[in-house]
């Protein structure tokens, strides 16, 4: 019953992630290219006697509407009261974020967090490393962005530390979680971001601008600085997000070098966008990602396990008992490990013909990456990996 209730928290708290996301990403989305689309005021005086730094006219739902953009708020004229505060989004993106760590990869330590062919921790080093790491990464982020004054060098260092972040993982926890944890980071420094230095600043400029003074200017350039980070990130944290659907990314041996490589895609492609605001269309850009992914995908197609010259064929006897004792303990209509009410994925192997059927998925998961069984819990030695890789390349046949 608890792994039950546990299940529908994990769903509640997923679905309040994936909308919370939506609304956060959308409103950096919009608000990046409204920022690049705006064009000097049409009216001179909304410029000299209003403080219009940029507007744009924009249809949409049956309706017109006329942005104005001001630096440091309006000239001559109060500050509307009606201010919306683009905050809630981001702040709910990362504690239904958190919480899905802590229902997933704390409570399910043992089967989700821990691989201890990696490294052997207890629970609660486990879970004190992972939230750690969360805030050591944020310092080291944030002392980059006020050591470093150029934004092209900031960015490759921010590449460098998140690319070894990606390594660090890898030699701690499991590879999905690796993968997860680097996407932890990311959301965790985007959303302070917001915190820290994106909403504080805003603020001293509204009380600024309603007692009569003139903002200070830094606040809305490192609001901004942060913004634009956070718009980076944007991509690659929407891939870790859904990579552990993907075991052919993080089951790979180099699997930090795979998420790097995934990772500047994401940039690239993002780039694209960035400039395509502002009237530059650089199509070289998404062409080069696209080229990089296609490579990557070539390079980790999985080879099939070929048995000595003159073996003898691997027949199904030979295998299922390795199936039982390995998968069949979660993989079942009824799991008897520990911690599982449903089968992971709903991938049966409980009979000759689900085992079958699933063969394309065993060798993906099992051999080439072997991302399964996870955390490798049930202790799948390397020769019985090797038994079962050549069964499923001489055909998994049953006779």
């Amino acid at each position: 019953m608890e792994t039950y209730l546990f299940d529908w928290l994990n769903l509640l708290m997923r679905w309040l992630h994936i909308i919370t996301g939506i609304a956060w990403i959308g409103a950096s989305f919009y608000f990046v290219w409204l920022d690049n689309h705006l064009v000097p005021p049409r009216n001179l005086k909304d410029a000299s006697e209003r403080g219009v730094h940029g507007e744009i006219w924009s249809v949409h739902g049956g309706g017109f509407y006329h942005a104005q953009k001001f630096m440091l708020g309006p000239k001559g004229e109060p500050l509307s009261e009606h201010l919306h505060w683009f905050k809630w989004e981001a702040y709910w993106t990362w504690i239904s974020g958190m919480g899905m760590l802590a229902i997933v990869y704390w409570y399910g330590a043992n089967a989700y967090l821990i691989d201890r062919s990696v490294m052997d921790l207890s629970v609660p080093a486990a879970i004190a490393i992972s939230a750690g790491s969360l805030v050591a990464g944020w310092l080291v982020y944030d002392l980059l962005c006020k050591a470093v004054a150029s934004e092209r060098i900031l960015g490759i260092l921010l590449f460098v530390l998140l690319t070894a972040a990606a390594w660090g993982y890898g030699q701690i926890f499991g590879a999905r979680a690796a993968y997860i944890h680097v996407g932890a980071l990311i959301g965790t420094i985007m959303v302070w971001n917001v915190f820290f230095y994106v909403i504080p600043g805003q603020r001293r400029m509204v009380e600024a601008i309603r007692a009569g003074r003139s903002p200070v200017a830094k606040d809305g350039i490192v609001g901004k600085q942060r913004s634009v980070h956070n718009t980076y990130f944007t991509l690659p944290v929407l891939f870790m997000m859904i990579s552990n659907h993907y075991p052919m990314t993080y089951g790979h041996p180099h699997a930090w070098l795979v998420l790097a490589v995934i990772s500047a895609a994401g940039v690239l492609v993002r780039q694209f966008f960035v400039l395509r605001h502002k009237g530059k269309e650089q199509w070289g850009l998404p062409a080069f990602a696209v080229v990089v992914l296609a490579v990557l995908a070539g390079l980790l197609t999985p080879r099939q396990a070929a048995g000595p010259a003159g073996a003898e064929a691997v027949n199904f006897a030979t295998v299922q008992p390795i199936i039982q004792e390995r998968c069949t303990v979660c993989h079942a209509q009824k799991p008897t490990f520990a911690g599982f009410e449903q089968p992971p994925g709903g991938v049966m192997l409980d009979t000759a013909e689900r085992i079958k059927a699933a063969a394309p998925r065993i060798h993906q998961q099992t051999i080439a990456t072997q991302a399964m069984p996870i955390g490798n819990l049930t202790k799948m030695t390397p020769d019985e990996r090797a038994l079962l890789g050549r069964w499923l390349a001489e055909g998994a046949k049953l006779d």
